[in-house]
This record gives C-alpha cells, sequence and structure tokens, in this order.
C-alpha cells in the first residue's frame, strides 16, 4: 500500500486546499497521472501518481484543508488489485447505459476562466458558464457557481403569502447579498498583512522622480532592445537595479529580524509583485545585483505569464529580501505599501503624470513619479530610510549610474 500525501511547500505556505479529485476509489492510475489538484494561497498543485495501482483510499475530501506530508489517499500498487480494478472497470464499462445529453446547455468554451471545480459544478447542474459573473473579476470559481445556484433557486421560491413588510424587506435585502467564501490565497494574503501590521513597527517615506531621462532612454532604445532580446524594457528593471545599488549603501533594509537577532544578508533576492486573479504573488529575482537589464524583464515576463498559466513553481517564491510593487499598472497615483514580511523594507512605485514643476529656475513640465519606502522602524532609523529612498531616486533620474551603482 503507497500513502499518497501533501508534497513539500513553500516557508511562506504553510496549507493548501483539496480543489479537485481526478480519480475516485477504484480507479486504476499509471505513473505520472494527475490524482488530485491542490490549490495554495501562491499556487495551484498537481498531485501525481509515484507508482502504478488502484487507488483503494480517499482520505482528504474536496474543499479540506490539509498541510505537507498529510495523507491524502491510499494506493494498491499490488499487481492483484490492478489486475481486479481494471476487470472491473471493463465490466461496469460494458454493462453502462448508453449515455443520454442533457437538454441543458453547458459551454465548454476554452475562452471561460473557470478552476476545474466550477467547470465540473456548472457540468453536473447544467449551468452556462457565460450565465455565471466572477466575484473577482478573474476565474470564476466554486463560489461564483454555488451563488449563481442558489440566485436561480431564489427566483423560483414562491414567497409566503402573507409576509409581513419587516420580514419581507430583510427578504428583499438578503436576495441582494451574496455569501462568498474567501479563497486560500485571500485568506492567506489577510493573515499574512494582519502578521506584518501586529508584528513590524512600519513607517512609509515618500520622495518624487523625474522620470525625463528613463523616459527618453526608453523612448530611444525600447524598439532596438525589444527586437534585439525579444522583451520590452520596462519600468521596473531600472528601479531594481536602483534598488540594488541602495541596498549596497543601506544593507539594513536588506536584513531580517529572527527573535533578538538581525540577519544581515549580503545577497539580494529581489521580490517582484505580480497581480493574478486571485490576489498578489511576490516571485523572486534570485541574484538580481549579476542580472542585466535584459534578465531582469525577461525575469519579469516570464514570472508573469507563469502566473497567468497558474504555472507559478513554489521555488520562485521562496525567500526575498526585499520586495518592489508597481501600484501604477493600475493607476495608482500614492500608497502606502505593507511589507512583505519577515522583510524590513517594500518600495512602492506609481503612476507616471505630466506635471509643471521648476526646474534650475525654470517652470517646466516633467513626467513625475511619487515613490514609497515602508520600512521596519525596529531596525530601519528613519534617516537611513530617507537616504535609502534620495539615492534611489538619484540613481533613476541619471540612469546611466545604474550601470556602476547598481
Amino acid at each position: 500500500m503507497v500513502d499518497i500525501v501533501v508534497p513539500p511547500l513553500s516557508e511562506s505556505v504553510v496549507e493548501a486546499t483539496v480543489a479537485e479529485w481526478q480519480v475516485k476509489v477504484g480507479d486504476t492510475v499509471s505513473v505520472g497521472d494527475v490524482l488530485v489538484l491542490l490549490e495554495t494561497d501562491k499556487v495551484a498543485l498537481e498531485v501525481a501518481a509515484e507508482e502504478s495501482g488502484v487507488i483503494s483510499e480517499i482520505v482528504a475530501q474536496e474543499d479540506e484543508d490539509v498541510a505537507a506530508g498529510q495523507l491524502l489517499a491510499r494506493l494498491d500498487s499490488s499487481g492483484v488489485g490492478v489486475a481486479t480494478s481494471a476487470a472491473k472497470a471493463e465490466s461496469k464499462q460494458a454493462e453502462a447505459p448508453p449515455v443520454v445529453a442533457s437538454q441543458a446547455l453547458v459551454v465548454s468554451d476554452d475562452s471561460i476562466k473557470a478552476t476545474p471545480v466550477a467547470q465540473r459544478m456548472a457540468k453536473e447542474h447544467g449551468i452556462d458558464l457565460n450565465s455565471v459573473p466572477s466575484s473577482n473579476g478573474g476565474k470564476i470559481d466554486k463560489a461564483d457557481v454555488q451563488a449563481f445556484i442558489e440566485r436561480q433557486s431564489q427566483k423560483i421560491t414562491p414567497a409566503p403569502a402573507k409576509a409581513k413588510p419587516v420580514q419581507s424587506t430583510q427578504r428583499n435585502l438578503e436576495a441582494r447579498e451574496e455569501r462568498i467564501k474567501m479563497s486560500r490565497r485571500r485568506r492567506t494574503i489577510a493573515r499574512h498583512l494582519i502578521e506584518a501590521q501586529s508584528t513590524a513597527a512600519m513607517l512609509t517615506t515618500f520622495n518624487e522622480v523625474d522620470m525625463t531621462a528613463i523616459m527618453e532612454l526608453r523612448s530611444r532604445r525600447k524598439e532596438v532592445f525589444r527586437e534585439k532580446y525579444g522583451v520590452g524594457l520596462g519600468i521596473n528593471s531600472f528601479f531594481i537595479k536602483a534598488v540594488v545599488g541602495a541596498l549596497k549603501q543601506f544593507p539594513m533594509l536588506n536584513a531580517e529580524i529572527e527573535g533578538d537577532y538581525i540577519i544581515k544578508k549580503d545577497y539580494y533576492d529581489i521580490g517582484v509583485a505580480v497581480g493574478s486573479d486571485e490576489g498578489l504573488v511576490v516571485p523572486v529575482l534570485r541574484g538580481a545585483d549579476s542580472m542585466s537589464f535584459v534578465e531582469i524583464e525577461k525575469g519579469i515576463k516570464n514570472y508573469a505569464m507563469q502566473v497567468r498559466d497558474n504555472s507559478l513553481p513554489l521555488e520562485a517564491l521562496r525567500g526575498g529580501t526585499f520586495t518592489v510593487t508597481n501600484g501604477g499598472v493600475f493607476g495608482s497615483m500614492l500608497s502606502t505599501p505593507i511589507l512583505n514580511y519577515p522583510q524590513v523594507a517594500i518600495l512602492g512605485l506609481h503612476g507616471i503624470k505630466d506635471r509643471v514643476v521648476v526646474v534650475d529656475g525654470e517652470v517646466a513640465i516633467r513626467p513625475w513619479m511619487y515613490i514609497a519606502l515602508t520600512y521596519d522602524h525596529r531596525i530601519v532609523d528613519g534617516s537611513d530610510a530617507v537616504r535609502f529612498l534620495v539615492t534611489v531616486k538619484n540613481l533613476v533620474e541619471d540612469p546611466e549610474t545604474l550601470l556602476i551603482e547598481g
């Protein structure tokens, strides 16, 4: 008998949720067959069979929370079990009545973004997924389908004959509400944010950056850059290079608190916040100090594609010494980012807008960006935080120095 367990998770992921079983008790499986889909707050995981055999027991049920190493199911790898199950399956297939197509419309259009569990529920209930709205503007999940089913049932349920006005009003309000269970990712994000706020002494300092030099450089070089390297020249790479240069001057912002000790790090693994349908994830660019602009841009692009395809490996989320997040891509003009605990600093970028400013005593229109640094005041002094941000500003405003300082 072989135990099927939850695979190792990253240090920042302590639990997963059983999303959907791809097999049932009695099924025969081969090495490499996907047995179950697990969802974490970061990525979706496929657990595959490491041996051939028959599923003899399923221990963890769908929607159940499980931890690394926890038993999911048991597999009978004996030859007798496999042969018996195969014979049963063949007999069952021979005896099975013909399948009659349902009259309800079930959409299987690949353009519809829905989780496997949501697709299965829609199929079971004969629901057109085109009719189901997503609560988060991204993938349709189980809760969205369940809410749709409940709304449909309310439409066909007759109201009591003599309902009191107060009760009627209450029912009308409830009919316009949706009770949606938070996804595992959203629950974990909430827990991490509360942990950061309750543990660290967070303080935010701001500055402003004249983006003229970068915008002109990108305008001159972006087409050649894309043609030569197959990737765009973005804003993030300039700031990541500037951050590395500033961290070398102010190493406490690259440190970590562990009990009564400060862990100073002489390596620069920079996390880059990437948005997804179910929340923010922060994959890490390892050894960012030795990466070129091309390598940074390709790294960010690859991570974004993996997040979109739900194929981001857990290893990409491990560690990280500092984080850069860019709310400007969503239109943010100013914000106070929250620490990616246990890191002690995070840089927030924002939208670029043309502003009327005074430069060398003359009025000019320049592309301007506000930047924000949130830091843990327990080990980072305010003066160091301010000077760190000024260093980032100076490096970005004179991007040629990034080749040396970054």
